[in-house]
């Protein structure tokens, strides 16, 4: 991955965050495109690597509060390497698909489509490279949209936000998977010391890119905490918001619907 333009933003652009780095709003999808063409090859691998496999556990949970059925259509936004589109489609079984998966990062599509292919799934996920905050579909078009650990990726997440109410039918169902803030006593310090200290070390022995994992670890920190995404969810239309931790708070599944 490359680092970071040391230049400092202009003071007429709007600034955000990058980790714990501040960058102008232009520069910070770029950046994150950055850390993904660096470790597509190797992105599942490292899930399991620095989560033990816990991930898929945190995946199934998505996939058991979504409850997908036949004949449902469902887009999966950042989800390149298709693991979601796949688990709908394990989960519905025949009359499944196709499932839409948005990603914005060429290089993760690319990864994920290949494995389609082995897996005999191409036809069963449709791929499309495109923005969270600008998503290329017609209103109303999904039953169910569901993300990932990819929310805390874009540079506004508002706006994402009511895109993903944009392209929901009434009725339908949004589910957000990302790591959020540890509620355990103790457990919030173990985990701030495997993350600013391990995930890089591991990153570098597998990905040659300890920069990717920083990032990870910051980012993480950056994002909402739990009840501050109720909050912004149901400020982009969303209703009936819930949230569910996960392993502690290390991760947590917010729901909401479009009514």
């Amino acid at each position: 991955m490359n680092e970071p333009s040391s230049n400092e933003p202009s003071l007429e652009e709007p600034t955000t965050h990058f980790g714990f780095q501040t960058v102008g709003e232009t520069e910070k999808a770029h950046l994150v495109r950055g850390v993904f063409d660096s470790v597509a090859s190797k992105y599942d691998l490292m899930n399991d690597l620095m989560s033990a496999g816990v991930h898929r556990l945190w995946k199934t949970a998505m996939v058991d509060g979504l409850a997908p059925r036949a004949g449902e259509s469902f887009i999966d936004v950042a989800g390149g390497t298709g693991d979601i589109a796949s688990r709908i489609l394990d989960r519905v079984g025949e009359g499944a698909g196709p499932v839409t998966v948005c990603d914005i990062n060429h290089e993760m599509i690319s990864v994920g489509r290949d494995r389609a292919i082995d897996g005999g799934r191409l036809e069963a996920i449709r791929w499309v490279c495109g923005d969270a905050e600008t998503l290329p579909f017609p209103d109303m078009s999904f039953d169910a949209y569901t993300i990932a650990f990819g929310l805390r990726n874009v540079t506004h997440i508002d706006k994402a936000l009511a895109e993903a109410r944009r392209v929901l039918k009434p009725g339908g169902r949004f589910l957000c998977l990302e790591f959020s803030r540890v509620v355990v006593p103790l457990l919030d310090k173990i985990y701030d010391a495997y993350s600013f200290s391990v995930l890089p070390a591991l990153g570098s022995l597998v990905t040659g890119d300890p920069a990717a994992y920083r990032y990870l670890a910051e980012s993480i920190r950056k994002f909402p905490s739990q009840n501050e995404l109720l909050a912004r969810m149901t400020g982009a239309g969303l209703r009936q918001c819930k949230m569910r931790n996960l392993s502690g708070g290390i991760a947590a599944l917010h729901t909401g619907w479009r009514v």
